[in-house]
């Protein structure tokens, strides 16, 4: 095959692990609770075999399906962004990232204080809004930073970009990045710009995220070694730290990556196309928004539809997700340990069940081989099993 089109619906689940209720998440579907909106409009991938899915009983299935279809288990030892597309990408992690749901230690947060020549408020797990919400005012007034966290391994600065633009907010996130490391190396640490007046405050599209590097090197660094293209779009230069991408473009929203996978779409690249769409999870999973998500999957099947047409013969889409945010889960709003789907479309792919795999690294083998990249990963490849 000559591309790959990845493309992650960012926290789209489909029904809970055997392990989920050691993280909390006992009986957590996002897929159900899109679908019991009555407003779940996705043709495009129930024809793609969703509905089909092993565990899959809230969608109609396919007679015939337009290709490969099944679904996977995380076994990396969590449930974060950055485990789920580490694995993805052929990484198994076998410790959780750390968590601070007490906050952070004075060990983390002095250096931090020091370094920025700011004061903390905040200091515990917040939702990202009621966090300005209630620390907005005094943050405004003081020019100490809202630091704050949730359930995932994650570092977050808020701040207003009037008081500190975000060029400045990114260098403070870098510099707890370097403080960040060993015991303390959490996943990510997030830049969360906000503007407006107290009462009225709103996040912006400036969102940057730091993350962890990777600890081996990934399905990204062995395409390029390949001297293949490997493009990242979205989130994805953030969640890998930049290694082993060849170009890469953030997105704005959900609608502006698919518009930046079609102008991919249209180049004449050689190599692989890794797609996050992160509004599913941010905009309408954590905020228990079941009809926004509903809608939005309907936004990508709309897409999806119009996009499958453009494949060249040698193109291949496989659609996945990263892990769940049931918007339908009322004991917390935080990620849900949930199976993922995979399909796979294209021209050169059979339709077949791929039944349930044990990893998602089980996709990164899958594509080395689809491009002919040596890659060792953990994975097992399907690549065989869905090439006409």
């Amino acid at each position: 095959m000559k591309r790959v089109f990845l493309i992650v619906l960012d926290s789209f689940g489909i029904g809970a692990l055997p392990d989920a209720a050691s993280f909390g998440d006992p009986g957590t579907n996002t897929l159900r609770s899109c679908a019991a909106t009555g407003k779940l409009n996705i043709p495009n991938m129930i024809k793609a075999g969703l509905g089909n899915i092993t565990g899959v009983d809230c969608l109609e299935k396919s007679n015939a399906p337009a290709g490969a279809y099944g679904r996977m288990a995380e076994k990396s030892m969590g449930k974060d962004t950055t485990i789920g597309h580490w694995e993805i990408a052929g990484l198994i992690s076998e410790n959780p990232l750390p968590t601070y749901p007490d906050g952070f230690p004075e060990e983390v947060l002095k250096p931090f204080r020091e370094q920025t020549g700011r004061g903390v408020l905040a200091n515990a797990p917040w939702s990202g809004t009621a966090v300005i919400e209630k620390y907005g005012q005094a943050h405004m007034e003081t020019g100490d930073l809202i630091v704050y966290t949730s359930a995932d391994s994650v570092f977050q600065i808020a701040a207003h970009e009037e008081i500190v633009p975000p060029e400045q907010l990114y260098e403070y996130c870098r510099i707890a990045r370097k403080i960040l490391q060993g015991k303390h190396g959490v996943g990510r640490v997030i830049a969360r710009p906000f503007v407006g007046t107290p009462g009225n405050f709103k996040r912006t599209a400036n969102r940057h995220d730091f993350s962890l590097e990777p600890p081996k090197q990934t399905l990204l660094d062995a395409v390029k070694n390949a001297g293949l293209d490997s493009i990242g779009v979205g989130k994805i230069h953030d969640i890998f730290a930049g290694i082993g991408l060849t170009e890469y473009v953030y997105n704005k929203s959900n609608a502006d990556g698919m518009n930046h996978t079609d102008t991919f779409a249209e180049k004449d690249f050689n190599g692989l196309c890794f797609v996050n769409l992160v509004d599913f999870d941010m905009a309408f999973g954590h905020r228990r928004d079941a009809q926004g998500y509903a809608n939005a999957l309907a936004e990508f099947d709309a897409w999806l539809g119009a996009f499958l047409p453009k494949l060249e013969e040698e193109d291949v889409v496989i659609i996945t997700a990263d892990h769940g945010c049931d918007p339908g889960y009322s004991a917390t709003t935080d990620h849900t340990r949930e199976y993922v789907p995979v399909l796979v479309l294209g021209k050169k792919i059979k339709a077949v069940d791929l039944g349930t795999r044990q990893t998602f690294a089980d996709v990164a083998a899958t594509v080395a081989d689809l491009l002919d990249v040596t890659f060792d990963t953990p994975g097992k490849s399907f690549a065989d099993t869905i090439t006409k």
